[in-house]
């Protein structure tokens, strides 16, 4: 199960994100990469279409079988 913070939910609405975008990061990124502040949080990372072909980055973490979705913006610099 996806689950949004207080903050990531402010975000996503703020950024004009659609969760469906959130959602399809999650579940099938481009690529992953372990946070490099947070050793607990993951880095997930996908090019949308819808957003003009940019790409989204999720930040989550694990929390038994859910992902608890810190935060989620466009990255400019991101490269797989």
């Amino acid at each position: 199960m996806i689950r949004l913070t207080r903050h990531a939910a402010e975000a996503i609405q703020a950024r004009n994100i659609a969760i469906a975008w959130v959602e399809a990061t999650l579940q099938t990124p481009d690529w992953v990469e372990t946070d490099p502040r947070h050793a607990d949080r993951m880095r997930a990372y996908k090019a949308i279409t819808d957003f003009g072909g940019r790409i989204l980055r999720v930040v989550f973490r694990q929390e038994g079988s859910d992902m608890i979705v810190i935060t989620a913006h466009p990255d400019r610099d991101a490269r797989p």
